[in-house]
């Protein structure tokens, strides 16, 4: 059985810490699992309009490139670098955009990047709510990276290399053994057509 393991990179930097972590873990997946069929999404990378609340299957171009590839993912490796003690903008607007459905009993591994511990808590009061919703496994060994762990454009600490690549190992063995998602209905939310919405002002 193959599985579509996506990269998610949601930093508005170039070539940014958290690109580096992430794809630290597929690159680990892609080498050591040969079902895997990887790839990496660095979103600032992506012409991705805002969301505006029309249904996810009218937008075009990169947004509905980006759509797609979140729907077609078997699992995930999503990593944000920490801004005001939340994910950022560019990554929210990611999740705002996809189906409510789209990532229903998959497995997602969670990357963060920060300058100090401070936000260490971040991934459980923002990022785990967030994907809670969408009915996502939250696959357990959650990365957080300082800014100490990077020299010259590197990852260097050996110890987040090591666990980014069991986090890796943990997503893709959560597919291979065929688990499903169990639990409340997906939430259902009507969106409305892009002409409501600029006619009603929503």
């Amino acid at each position: 059985m193959s599985v579509r393991l996506v990269g998610l990179s949601g930093s508005p930097t170039a070539r940014s810490k958290t690109l580096i972590a992430v794809e630290t873990a597929i690159e680990h997946a892609s080498r050591e699992h040969p079902a895997v069929e990887a790839e990496v999404i660095n979103v600032r990378d992506h012409d991705i309009r805002f969301c505006d609340g029309r249904d996810p299957s009218l937008y075009e171009g990169d947004t509905r490139w980006l759509i797609d590839r979140m729907i077609e993912a078997d699992a995930l490796i999503v990593g944000t670098p920490i801004y005001r003690a939340s994910y950022t903008g560019i990554l929210k607007n990611v999740f705002d955009l996809i189906p409510n459905d789209a990532l229903y009993g998959k497995p997602v591994g969670l990357v963060a990047t920060a300058g100090s511990d401070h936000h260490f808590l971040a991934i459980e009061h923002e990022l785990k709510p967030l994907l809670g919703f969408f009915q996502a496994h939250v696959v357990p060994g959650a990365v957080y990276a300082r800014n100490e762990h990077f020299s010259e454009g590197r990852l260097v600490d050996e110890g987040i290399i090591e666990s980014l690549k069991r986090l890796a190992d943990a997503v893709v063995d959560f597919c291979e053994r065929g688990r499903v998602g169990v639990g409340a209905p997906v939430p259902r939310i009507e969106r409305q057509s892009l002409e409501d919405t600029f006619r009603k002002g929503g």
